[in-house]
């Protein structure tokens, strides 16, 4: 119930226009409403330079601008109706996002055998993630990506339970899903490169042409319901992935030494000011930062609007805390990752998380060296999120063995996630007034 508090409050606390990127995603929004209902066009790099995402996170907001000009009376018709589509947008997402978790439920219930569906320890590890209840209240893709991807998780062990029972609603509901992702944001095809690597290490080893067979005519029909969209980028920039940074040839020198190995000043910052700009530009410290407390200050007070957020002075203290407690359910998720897998590693749902958790993360790392910045902006924890979720469900399936077998170990680890999750409450609430808008 607390998780239900947190998402009503940041509705009423937090406008999506505060967050990352938000003024290009509001002119893609606008670029697409100006055409509907009577036709849909994507906007270039002239219009924004979000030109490159998929266009889902767009449709919902762009709709509820149409409907707003037209029932509406205003000078600007267009700044009128900003505030109501990005508040829609945001109910639509946060309701995604229950959504989301329901269905991550269900496939705990598959994967554990267990006769409730209520799955304790994956719930407040998820409500341990800052990042989440950012991520779903801004316009971004990231929360269609992650309700795509529940549902591809739970179809996914329907397919092992069924043995890939092979008819063309299947077949085709697969499909639907690989658009899905693929039309939500493009760190989705991080959860492709696994399905590849496992239907082939099982071709080999059992020589099952069946499975093969399933993934190519389903990811034939994801190609025909979102190809249109990267074979428009192609032949607009002459590539299926543009960006709106200059590409670097990938080199690890791309990147000063500190990126990845942080000085011991800066590890002193991770600890005592974890906001920036004092991690400059590193990946690991800045990623940590920004998935357990608020590190580039979207939920606190963005670059833009310094005096309006509070507690200015104390917040880089409290995300210090928030840091050095936040240890422990990092090292907890890690731990039982791994145990997940060894315990269960003949199952194809579990290769697939561990694989899909490992190729994400690389993925992602490649990509901060092939578009480098000084100022480590393109590192922000909302871009790999569907790598922390997927951590939460993998570590769930161990912690449900623990329960199993030790109830009392069980109950401590509960009891400690519990402690956390109270301390660190205060970085899943936006810090603006209620209604701000800008």
């Amino acid at each position: 119930m607390s998780s239900i508090y947190i998402l009503i409050y940041n509705l009423f606390h937090y406008s999506p226009i505060l967050g990352y990127d938000a003024d290009a995603h509001y002119s893609y929004v606008d670029f697409i409403a100006r055409y509907m209902p009577r036709d849909f066009k994507l906007p270039s790099n002239l219009d924004t330079y979000e030109f490159f995402s998929p266009p889902m996170a767009y449709i919902v907001p762009a709709f509820a601008q149409v409907v707003c000009r037209n029932i509406i009376e205003a000078d600007n018709l267009l700044a009128a109706c900003r505030p109501l589509y990005g508040k829609t947008a945001q109910i639509f997402q946060t309701i995604l996002y229950i959504l989301t978790i329901y269905i991550n439920l269900l496939s705990l219930k598959i994967m554990t055998s267990s006769k409730s569906l209520i799955n304790t320890s994956y719930l407040i590890l998820i409500s341990l993630f800052a990042a989440n209840y950012r991520t779903i209240s801004m316009i971004r893709g990231e929360p269609y990506l992650l309700f795509f991807m529940s549902l591809f998780i739970l179809n996914l062990i329907k397919l092992e339970k069924t043995n890939y029972l092979y008819n063309f609603k299947n077949v085709f509901y697969t499909g639907l899903l690989i658009a899905g992702i693929a039309l939500s944001r493009q760190w989705g095809f991080f959860l492709f490169i696994p399905v590849i690597i496992l239907t082939i290490k099982d071709m080999l080893k059992n020589r099952r042409i069946k499975v093969f067979k399933y993934w190519l005519k389903s990811s034939s029909i994801g190609f025909l319901f979102s190809g249109w969209f990267y074979l428009s980028l192609y032949d607009k920039y002459g590539t299926f992935t543009p960006f709106n940074l200059n590409l670097s040839k990938f080199s690890f020198n791309n990147q000063e030494l500190n990126f990845l190995i942080p000085s011991y000043e800066d590890m002193m910052f991770l600890f005592t000011k974890p906001i920036r700009p004092y991690l400059d530009n590193q990946f690991i410290t800045i990623l940590y930062s920004d998935l357990w407390g608020d590190y580039w200050g979207y939920f606190s007070f963005t670059s833009k609007y310094l005096n309006v957020g509070r507690d200015q002075l104390l917040i880089g203290n409290y995300f210090a805390r928030v840091n050095l407690i936040s240890i422990f359910t990092t090292l907890l998720i890690i731990v039982f990752c791994f145990f997940s897998y060894k315990s269960y590693k003949n199952f194809q749902a579990i290769k697939f998380l561990q694989l899909a958790i490992i190729v994400s993360f690389v993925g992602y790392f490649i990509f901060t060296f092939l578009y480098p910045t000084s100022s480590g902006d393109t590192i922000k924890s909302s871009y790999i999120i569907q790598a922390f979720n997927l951590s939460a469900i993998l570590a769930s399936v161990y912690f449900e063995n623990i329960k199993k077998d030790n109830l009392n170990l069980y109950n401590t680890l509960i009891i400690f996630m519990v402690f956390i999750y109270i301390h660190n409450f205060d970085t899943y609430l936006s810090h603006f007034p209620i209604n701000f808008y800008p």
